[in-house]
C-alpha cells in the first residue's frame, strides 16, 4: 500500500490502517517520514489535552467527555500517555483498561502510548501521532498526559484546549504549582468533588485565576 492509499484509508476511518500507521510513526519505521510529508493538513480537528498530577482522575474525566460526545454521535480518538520504566522503557499501558467502557465502541479509538523516558508529560512522537489522527475521521482528539508535576507543560504546545484535573487534596500545593502547570490551563476540573473541602478548593482556584486576570473555566 503506497502513501496515497494509506492517506485515503485514514480518511475513510479504517481502524486497522489507523493503528498500523500510528505504530509506523511511533517507532519511526522506514517510510514514516515520507508518509507524514505527504499528509494533507486541511482538517481542523480540535485537540483537547488532559493533564494533572498522578491519581487526579484524568482517565475518568476523559471517560466522562467521551460519554457526552457519544450522545452527540461524535467520533473520538484518545492518545493516552503512560509512564515508562526508566530501566527498560517498558510500560503497563493501563489507560485502555481504565477506559474499558468505551474500548469496543466503533466510534471511539483509544491508543496507549509509552512515554519512553520523554520528559514533559508526553511521548517523543506524540505530535506526529496526532497528525495521523487529524487525517482520520475523528471529530475530537484527546491527549491524556502522564501524571505531571509543576514543570511538565508540553501539552499546551499541541492542545487547542488544555484541561488541568485536580483533586481537593491538592489545595496546599496550588501556590507551589501556579508558576508551572497551573498557568497552561484553559479549564480547571476539580475531580472527586464529593470529598471534603472540594468547594473551598474550587473557590481558591477561582481566586487565583482572578488575581492573574485570566479567562479560565473552573
Amino acid at each position: 500500500m503506497d502513501n496515497s492509499d494509506i492517506i485515503l484509508k485514514l480518511a475513510e476511518g479504517d481502524v486497522r490502517t489507523i493503528a498500523k500507521t500510528l505504530t509506523l510513526v511511533e517507532n519511526e519505521s522506514e517510510g514514516s517520514k515520507e508518509l507524514l510529508a505527504h499528509m494533507p493538513f486541511d482538517r481542523k480537528v480540535p485537540i483537547i489535552g488532559i493533564t494533572g498530577p498522578p491519581g487526579a482522575g484524568k482517565s475518568s474525566v476523559v471517560n466522562a467527555c467521551i460519554t457526552k460526545l457519544m450522545e452527540q454521535d461524535k467520533k473520538v480518538a484518545v492518545l493516552a500517555v503512560d509512564p515508562s520504566s526508566p530501566f527498560n522503557y517498558g510500560s503497563l499501558l493501563g489507560d485502555r483498561v481504565r477506559m474499558e467502557a468505551h474500548f469496543n465502541n466503533e466510534n471511539v479509538f483509544i491508543r496507549s502510548v509509552a512515554s519512553r523516558g520523554h520528559l514533559g508529560g508526553l511521548s517523543t512522537r506524540i505530535y506526529e501521532m496526532a497528525d495521523v489522527l487529524r487525517n482520520a475521521h475523528f471529530d475530537y482528539i484527546f491527549i491524556e498526559t502522564v501524571g505531571v508535576g509543576q514543570s511538565e507543560v508540553e501539552i499546551a504546545g499541541i492542545a487547542d484546549i488544555t484541561v488541568v484535573v485536580l483533586v481537593p487534596e491538592a489545595g496546599d500545593d496550588v501556590q507551589a504549582m501556579k508558576s508551572g502547570v497551573m498557568e497552561i490551563a484553559d479549564v480547571f476540573v476539580v475531580n472527586k468533588s464529593d470529598r471534603e473541602g472540594a468547594g473551598r478548593f474550587a473557590s481558591t482556584l477561582k481566586t487565583l485565576i482572578h488575581t492573574q486576570d485570566r479567562n479560565v473555566e473552573v
